[in-house]
């Protein structure tokens, strides 16, 4: 898994948000109408549009912006833009109100209302040209027209950029060596706060040290903002400190074991467990300038400084070089039509418990979702946008079926081995309550042979065309853990991705190594290809307030988080290309614009 993945920033609740230090792409919502309802009785109407945005615990709208007011016509063509952060992560529902102005005054309730839509920003950016086309409810018996939305990736989003450093005459921090440096970098916030974006490796034993280069999203490094502030801090690492295990350790490490509840305090932290040098503050604009006299920085510690009149810094930090790439990303591949094809395994073994009883994990309460259809619903939710014909196979291991009492590890929800696609997520949602009144819950709990029936899919399409995502979702721990590493390093090389969320209380010990993040997984000597498996116990997202609604939302995040990035290795290893977006849809001319 990635530290430079560039869709893992976005903090729900009390996300920690050590979890979350890159922000989202940012996507440029452009609208416009067709056949609007007509309220004046002399001209045509004079619309606007009006975007709302939900919150994520409490459902709540808010207004996010207005379009300009297009004097009388029926067919506006919107110039003003909306500018979203973009999570593939997350369910994002937008609701666009259009309203005929009457007046000068900005309230609403003030103008005739000419109908709404709601939809997902995923909806948006998954349709064919990231274009969505819609018809405009909200008045009953009355036909309002049909709203077009259409997305566009801002281009500072695709921008990387490549830099090294090196370090001079930096403070001696060891009684019996040299320093052993390394280098934090934080990104500043609206709020005046600093978000950690990187952290370079550590050069032993040296207080001249050359840094290797390393490549981030300029998103990462400033949000795209040229002249925020960079701060960047030089501490000498030390043995003890335990939150970098090694010199090689990374950041994404780093962050998968960290407690912390913040940036501040994980600055308190490293602080705390590593010798502080100094620091020194710049922007991207000036990064910019290159190797140059402007790119040489006294790295100052303030409690030194304050207390030794002639102290003048604590070493330099030098930029040696700075070079800028244009990258492909996750959603030129999506405008291009590439399908994501999602897939889910459920567990039937006796460890859940008999369904019919309020203890087991499969009980269906009539109050509330269990922890597998919560798992089911959050994930699939999201990744149903990007597959257009909305057709989810869903399996089932480790029960027995009716008539014979067979015991299968991979048998079709509806019932139709031929055809287990079930319509949309709901449809899985149903097929699986059905599945637990008519099958005997049993063992033993394998994971191989759902991976390979998906793997099987995957195998005939390497094209580009489409990406197959399987999630698990089960109780317990594994038995065919040899099989299931051998499938899974068959697998990665294949446009595929595995989420595996554990449910219950079980000990989840042996799932951990199926996620390579320490180390890549293996089978009989061959290595995976690609890290291609993200595993998570479901009892770590539960909101303590009993909030469903965010625990569902925090398990979405943090499971999906990582499939952009496993999707583009897969891409770029095989040197696939987006296709080409279909034409872009070229409107009338604009008519006149007055402002509200």
């Amino acid at each position: 898994m990635n530290s430079s993945s560039f869709l893992n920033m976005a903090a729900i609740g009390d996300f920690d948000p050590l979890s979350a230090a890159i922000p989202a792409t940012k996507v440029e919502i452009t609208v416009s109408c067709r056949n609007l309802l007509d309220r004046d009785t002399f001209s045509k109407s004079d619309p606007i549009c009006v975007l709302y945005t939900q919150g994520i615990g409490n459902k709540e709208w808010r207004e996010f912006g207005r379009t300009e007011v297009i004097d009388n016509t029926l067919n506006p063509e919107f110039v003003r833009k909306f500018i979203l952060d973009y999570f593939f992560e997350e369910r994002q529902n937008l609701r666009f109100d259009l309203y005929d102005v009457d007046s000068k005054s900005t309230n609403l309730s003030k103008h005739d209302f000419l109908g709404q839509a709601y939809c997902t920003l995923g909806e948006i950016v998954g349709s064919l040209g990231s274009r969505l086309e819609k018809p405009l409810g909200g008045i009953p018996g009355k036909k309002c027209g049909t709203i077009i939305v259409k997305a566009e990736e801002l281009n500072n989003c695709r921008e990387s950029v490549m830099m090294q450093f090196c370090g001079n005459k930096l403070d001696k921090k060891d009684f019996f060596g040299k320093s052993d440096p390394f280098l934090v970098f934080y990104r500043s916030n609206e709020d005046g706060t600093f978000t950690i974006c990187h952290k370079t490796e550590v050069v032993k034993n040296t207080l001249n040290p050359v840094w290797q280069a390393f490549k981030i999203p300029v998103r990462a490094l400033c949000n795209g903002d040229y002249d925020r502030t960079i701060k960047i801090e030089v501490y000498d690492w030390d043995r003890d400190g335990s939150i970098f295990t090694d010199a090689k350790d990374t950041l994404q490490q780093f962050k998968r074991r960290a407690t912390v509840g913040s940036a501040k305090r994980y600055q308190e932290y490293i602080r705390s467990n590593h010798d502080f040098i100094g620091e020194f503050s710049t922007s991207y604009r000036e990064l910019s300038r290159g190797q140059s006299q402007f790119n040489v920085y006294e790295v100052i510690n303030p409690k030194k400084k304050g207390k030794k009149k002639k102290y003048l810094n604590s070493g330099t930090v030098t930029l040696l070089s700075f070079l800028v790439d244009i990258e492909v990303t996750f959603l030129d591949y999506i405008k291009g039509g590439t399908q994501i094809n999602f897939t889910v395994a459920i567990d039937f073994t006796a460890s859940n418990g008999n369904p019919a009883q309020p203890t087991s994990l499969h009980y269906m309460s009539p109050y509330q979702l269990n922890a597998y259809a919560m798992a089911l619903k959050a994930v699939g939710e999201i990744i149903q946008d990007y597959d257009s014909d909305k057709m989810f196979p869903a399996l089932g291991f480790g029960a027995k079926l009716p008539p014979d009492g067979r015991v299968s590890h991979e048998f079709a929800l509806n019932g139709n081995p031929q055809n287990p696609y079930c319509n949309g997520i709901d449809g899985v949602m149903e097929a699986y309550y059905q599945s637990l009144k008519s099958v005997q819950l049993y063992g033993p709990t394998n994971f191989s042979p759902v991976i390979n029936h998906v793997a099987r899919y995957a195998a005939s399409v390497k094209d580009g065309s489409q990406y197959f995502v399987l999630l698990i979702i089960t109780d317990g721990v594994i038995s065919d853990m040899a099989q299931t590493k051998e499938s899974i390093v068959n697998a990665s090389c294949l446009p595929m991705s595995i989420i595996i969320v554990g449910v219950g209380p079980a000990e989840f010990d042996a799932m951990v190594e199926l996620d390579g993040d320490e180390v890549r997984i293996s089978s009989r000597g061959r290595y995976a290809e690609r890290d291609i498996v993200q595993f998570v116990p479901f009892r770590d997202y539960i909101d303590r307030t009993g909030n469903h609604i965010l625990s569902m939302a925090r398990l979405a995040k943090d499971v999906l988080a990582e499939i952009p990035d496993q999707f583009l290795s897969y891409m770029r290893t095989r040197g696939i290309k987006p296709s080409p977006a279909p034409p872009p849809y070229t409107p009338p001319g604009h008519p006149l614009q007055t402002q509200i």
